[in-house]
């Protein structure tokens, strides 16, 4: 297992400022960060590094090939993994987070690829919203989930 008690993992994120925002949270819980596959920008963009601040090296970020070296590094067997999609009816607040969890998030615009939800499909949870909306922000659905996580382990360490 990880030695991070949690560990939040960004899909192919396609805008910096989302990706420099969930940083920053990371930061904040000493959560571990997990960029996974091609970025929708370039690690040194402006925008990422305004929307982190100055908590750049307050974090470890770990950038993955694909998903298949993630799990080969850390396999569903042996760690929890949550998937977020809006493609599932069980809420994120009808599971148990351990420490160590994974909370893997997929790209703003199309979110976990289809094939990575059906193969996982009982790791799946999504964040209950308005029927006819299409998904909330990504930096806000890492936070909803990430503090939900650290409630049930009873805080930050």
């Amino acid at each position: 297992m990880n030695k991070k008690y949690l560990n939040i993992v960004l899909y192919e994120p396609e805008i910096p400022q989302n990706t420099g925002n969930i940083a920053r949270l990371c930061a904040c819980l000493d959560a571990k960060l997990f960029l996974v596959g091609r970025l929708g920008f370039n690690i040194t963009d402006k925008k990422l590094k305004r929307s982190g601040l100055d908590y750049w090296d307050k974090v470890e970020i770990e950038h993955i090939l694909d998903f298949e070296e993630l799990i080969k590094n850390f396999p569903f067997e042996s760690n929890p993994y949550f998937l977020f999609t809006t493609k599932t009816k069980r809420k994120y607040t009808d599971v148990k987070f351990e420490k160590g969890s994974f909370l893997m998030f997929g790209p703003e615009t199309r979110g976990i690829p289809e094939d990575i939800l059906k193969k996982y499909s009982e790791n799946c949870v999504t964040i209950p919203m308005k029927e006819d909306l299409r998904s909330l922000n990504l930096s806000n659905s890492v936070a909803i989930g990430a503090y939900e996580a650290i409630r049930q382990f009873g805080g930050i360490e």
